[in-house]
């Protein structure tokens, strides 16, 4: 891949076979960091995919998941 530049930033092209692996859409918001291997790349979840999650949780947490309001105020 090649750094170019668009407008005052960098920019580089992502191959189709990575935009396809990603599930990358025009639009998509990224994170993009470095490690020991080298950039990675992660891409947020979309709006609708965060709605059918939680349409698809109906049920309650078990004991061991509930939030305790005291521990989340806790410092």
């Amino acid at each position: 891949m090649q750094v170019a530049k668009w407008g005052n930033s960098l920019a580089i092209r992502l191959p189709t076979r990575l935009v396809r692996e990603l599930g990358l859409k025009e639009g998509d918001d990224v994170d993009v960091h470095s490690d020991a291997q080298g950039l990675a790349i992660a891409r947020h979840q979309r709006s609708e995919e965060v709605l059918a999650s939680l349409r698809q949780f109906r049920g309650r947490l078990s004991q061991n998941q509930r939030l305790s309001r005291d521990a989340a105020h806790e410092r």
